[in-house]
């Protein structure tokens, strides 16, 4: 892979994806979201991964789309590229997916950074969908994902200005987890990382699904899902793990099956 690398450095449960255009400020072209979408594909169906963390450097998550390769397009072009269906295959994936951002998380880079399930962001972050600037829209959720983070009107601002939040007014918005030193940040993600990595894969995984079902239904559906989900991790040996070992007062040892 040319454009991220993909590490293990912690322990065998976690994957680290680097986007790696340091050049560009890891400016997602179409061939490095290619890479992240096949490599996301590639670690949910490794039972060893438990928790993905997706970062760049520390002067930019990702400073936003390639605009080069954009500019000379026409809409029918951009139709038939069809780069937004790369963007419905990482947002399907199913384990936990962390965000690790430091310094720009512009355009694209904070739309990735909200596709993801939790984000830790170093105090030099800048969160800002700043399209309006050459002319277009956000396109891969920036519209939709930062209206239902930070409220109608602060996305409103944000989308029509092309103005930036700080890592500071990122968290007092609920866009973020946690904001910590620069130096921290990685830390602080392999941290969180290892907690949710402890924890029943199964569980975990149909967790996430039901939390990201209440964005997208009314309450009665969802509440009927996450029902259904709960029934099903009584099939898991996971659950039966689980709970044994807290009648024994020990640590269980989970298998994700």
């Amino acid at each position: 892979m040319d454009f991220i690398k993909v590490t293990n450095p912690y322990e065998k449960h976690i994957a680290l994806i680097e986007l790696n255009r340091p050049k560009e400020l890891n400016a997602l072209n179409l061939q490095l979201m290619g890479e992240l979408r096949d490599t996301l594909k590639e670690l949910d169906g490794d039972d060893d991964i438990r928790v993905i963390i997706l970062t760049g450097n520390e002067r930019a998550f990702a400073a936003g789309a390639d605009i080069k390769q954009m500019a000379d397009k026409s809409a029918v072009d951009m139709l038939m590229i069809d780069q937004f269906s790369t963007w419905d295959q990482i947002r399907k994936t199913k384990k936990p997916l962390i965000a690790a951002v430091s310094g720009f998380a512009l355009g694209g880079g904070c739309e990735l950074a909200m596709t993801c399930d939790m984000i830790i962001a170093s105090e030099t972050a800048r969160f800002g969908q700043p399209e309006i600037k050459i002319g277009v829209m956000p396109g891969a959720g920036g519209t939709q994902r930062l209206t239902r983070a930070v409220g109608k009107a602060k996305a409103m601002e944000m989308v029509l200005t092309g103005r930036f939040l700080s890592a500071g007014e990122a968290l007092d918005y609920k866009l973020v987890n946690k904001v910590v030193p620069v130096e921290m940040y990685l830390y602080e993600a392999v941290q969180l990382a290892r907690e949710i990595a402890l924890m029943s894969p199964v569980a975990a995984q149909l967790a996430k699904e039901s939390i990201d079902r209440s964005f997208e239904t009314h309450l009665d559906e969802g509440l009927h899902f996450e029902r259904k989900n709960f029934y099903l991790t009584f099939a898991s040996d996971d659950q039966t793990e689980g709970m044994q070992a807290f009648i024994e007062k020990r640590k269980p040892e989970y298998k994700g099956k």
